[in-house]
């Protein structure tokens, strides 16, 4: 996977208690079929951050890459 073409997603950091890890949670709007209304879809992302330089509440993009531990891929 070229760095260029990774998949990067926004979110907003919602927790940094582990070292070198934030949790970073992606809200996503989808159309309902039949309503058409829009509803917000929520899931969270363990996201590497090696110099605990974000805390919570700020505003990321994070990427993908290889898998560094069970739960973090991005």
């Amino acid at each position: 996977m070229d760095k260029k073409n990774r998949q990067r997603l926004q979110g907003n950091i919602v927790s940094h208690q582990q070292p070198k890890t934030a949790v970073v949670e992606v809200v996503r709007f989808k159309r309902h079929r039949r309503y058409a209304k829009f509803i917000s879809r929520h899931k969270k992302y363990h996201a590497h951050d090696e110099k605990n330089e974000y805390n919570v509440g700020d505003k990321v993009i994070i990427e993908a890459t290889r898998p560094i531990s069970k739960l973090k891929r991005w």
